[in-house]
């Protein structure tokens, strides 16, 4: 069912896409006929763009985790209460990033901080590619303002940490396809009786895409052995799943331990000037009081290109890669 409302999202964005492209094609005829459209090309281009954005931003999800829902932690850094409210600040730009996706998020866990913001705070966001996407915010994110908690008024860096982890799934769903195995049937050689010896009862299953290797031989029925075999297979292909999370994990756990608050990725500023500026990328936007809301899409987008090509997009634009 997740693939068939995959699927059908892609067949509504083409048509979409489609629909744009014919309404621009008639606004052009209409245009080299005299007619004065200019303000209708403008905004149908900026909708043509806006929706060609969003469907490279899908298809630059391609990871294998890419699709799945997150959990993302966020910790302020040295600085008390100047790094606690920017942690808090952090958590409700990406709840409204969330609402604005219309995906369900759990506080799952919150410490206070000491007279104001949060000094840890822990919470799911569950909807399609919210792992893939938040996986730009992972890192170090800098904030320059004049401190609200400083009586003097002056200027504060304050920083704090975002790290994101897929939801892997709990329910491990173990499926065997009889194209994937190959069964080998031969005469049981332990004790048994006449009718286990002289048989071909004995049962050696390989699961062709992992190698695994079963038998069983303990029965006089083939089909009991059969039987008993697959089990074994089961329980055998489970634990090589398992096996594979905790690899997954240990693996991102690896990409926590690189984070430090020298590793930063994005740069808040509200004063002396407003701006914000992702250092990988190099995207600068100067509505930061938007970004601090939610829209973080051109951000994210950009990163996904970046990763992607290492394209990098100075003043906005695609520079090319470095």
């Amino acid at each position: 069912m997740q693939e068939r409302k995959r699927l059908e999202k892609t067949v509504a964005e083409d048509a979409q896409i489609a629909s744009l492209k014919s309404d621009l094609e008639t606004l052009f005829d209409l245009a080299r006929e005299g007619e004065d459209v200019a303000a209708d090309i403008d905004s149908e281009l900026r909708k043509f763009s806006e929706r060609l954005e969003s469907l490279e931003t899908s298809m630059l999800l391609s990871g294998e985790n890419d699709a799945l829902s997150a959990i993302v932690t966020i910790h302020p850094g040295a600085g008390g209460t100047e790094s606690q409210d920017w942690a808090e600040m952090l958590l409700r730009m990406y709840l409204r990033w969330a609402e604005r996706r219309q995906f369900d998020t759990v506080i799952t866990d919150r410490l206070e901080g000491e007279g104001a913001g949060i000094k840890s705070v822990t919470f799911e966001v569950n909807g399609e590619s919210a792992f893939g996407l938040l996986q730009s915010e992972i890192g170090v994110h800098r904030l320059v303002r004049i401190s609200p908690f400083d009586a003097n008024a002056r200027r504060h860096t304050s920083f704090a940490s975002v790290f994101v982890y897929p939801q892997i799934d709990e329910e491990i769903k173990i499926e065997i396809r009889s194209e994937d195995l190959r069964v080998d049937t031969f005469r049981s050689s332990g004790a048994g009786g006449q009718h286990v010896n002289r048989t071909d009862s004995a049962i050696r299953m390989t699961h062709l895409p992992t190698g695994i290797v079963v038998q069983c031989q303990n029965e006089r029925s083939q089909h009991k052995n059969r039987a008993s075999a697959l089990k074994q297979l089961r329980a055998r292909l489970y634990e090589f799943e398992m096996d594979k999370r905790r690899a997954e994990e240990e693996k991102v756990e690896a990409s926590k331990a690189d984070i430090n608050f020298g590793s930063q990725i994005r740069s808040y500023v509200l004063a002396p000037y407003r701006l914000v500026k992702d250092l990988r990328t190099r995207l600068a936007i100067g509505d930061v009081d938007r970004v601090l809301d939610g829209d973080l899409d051109p951000l994210m987008h950009a990163f996904l290109v970046w990763r992607k090509t290492g394209r990098t997009f100075g003043n906005g634009k695609d520079t090319g890669p470095d």
